[in-house]
């Protein structure tokens, strides 16, 4: 497998700071890192990106996550492992992730459940953080970025 070019956000000057500054941003505040890389890695096995399911799953691993809830987040309904804000968070990755798959692109059921368990500070914070996996999970599908890469050219230049 090979890209079919160079991921985008390296190519066009600016648009790596810009896209890592939004994903720092959205993370701000009070919702848990892991409910972030829980959702990231959601949409990601949603969009079928392998260079973000690869990264989220690694980065949920490194903090102390355990193998039964990064493997269990495809099927997290079904799953013992989530506190209902984690639920919540995940319902609405999926509904935004998944805009087109309804009439009403966020059912008020998935948002009202969002809502009252999180602020407007950390709903807006959730929003931005899944729309940025997004746009990341749209760069890299298209473009056929190769999972792990990503690691082995940081890797490399490290190693100069």
């Amino acid at each position: 497998m090979q890209a079919r070019m160079g991921n985008p956000a390296m190519v066009v000057p600016g648009a790596m700071e810009a896209l890592l500054a939004l994903g720092k941003a959205s993370e701000q505040g009070t919702v848990p890192k892991s409910t972030h890389e829980l959702v990231h890695l959601r949409a990601s096995q949603i969009n079928g990106c392998s260079v973000c399911v690869d990264m989220h799953a690694r980065e949920l691993k490194k903090g102390g996550e355990s193998d039964e809830r990064v493997f269990a987040v495809a099927a997290w309904r079904e799953a013992p492992y989530f506190t209902d804000a984690e639920r919540a968070a995940l319902a609405l990755a999926e509904a935004v992730t998944r805009l087109s798959d309804r009439a009403d692109a966020v059912p008020d059921e998935v948002w009202d459940e969002a809502a009252d368990l999180y602020d407007e500070q950390e709903l807006a914070s959730l929003i931005l953080s899944i729309a940025t996996v997004n746009v990341w999970n749209r760069v890299n599908a298209a473009t056929r970025q190769i999972a792990g890469a990503w690691g082995r050219r940081a890797s490399r230049r490290s190693r100069r």
